[in-house]
């Protein structure tokens, strides 16, 4: 297990459970979703305080967008998808093949870009089910990663 204080610029605690946050320069390069609360950290890294503002703005209004320079790394498609996603607005959804129609691309291809998507949070693959449910999230189609997709979509639905 990598030591969390080294690989990330800071650990998170909300309302589902810890994030891990990495940069890279001063653009938001990574969320990850850790599999057990932790304990919370900052490190002085230029950006990071902005992040930890823009993800306590959504905690108290969903509707509001983030605006946060990102560095994503991915393929031309992969890029394509995630800026797909930025589109939808909080409190809806799209399935998988209405946001493959809307790009020229499959249901899987989007759902594959899904899966990589490395800030779940901020570029918002939750916001894209299934036909008949939720789908998978962050590459799980059970466990915790579901109930923190099942969360989200409450949470901007103002449940």
């Amino acid at each position: 297990m990598r030591r969390e204080r080294e690989y990330f610029q800071a650990v998170i605690n909300l309302p589902f459970g810890s994030v891990g946050i990495t940069m890279h320069e001063d653009k938001l390069a990574g969320v990850e979703y850790l599999d057990a609360f932790r304990e919370s950290f900052v490190r002085e890294t230029p950006g990071v305080n902005h992040v930890l503002e823009s993800i306590k703005d959504y905690l108290a209004d969903a509707k509001r967008p983030f605006n946060l320079g990102l560095h994503l790394g991915g393929t031309p498609f992969q890029h394509k998808v995630w800026q797909a996603l930025q589109a939808i607005p909080a409190g809806e959804t799209l399935t998988y093949g209405t946001l493959a129609e809307h790009i020229g691309s499959g249901a899987r291809a989007v759902g594959n870009a899904c899966r990589a998507n490395p800030c779940p949070l901020v570029v918002p693959c939750h916001r894209v089910v299934a036909v008949n449910g939720l789908g998978g999230f962050a590459g799980e189609r059970h466990g915790k990663k579901l109930e923190i997709k099942r969360w989200l979509l409450r949470h901007e639905a103002g449940l």
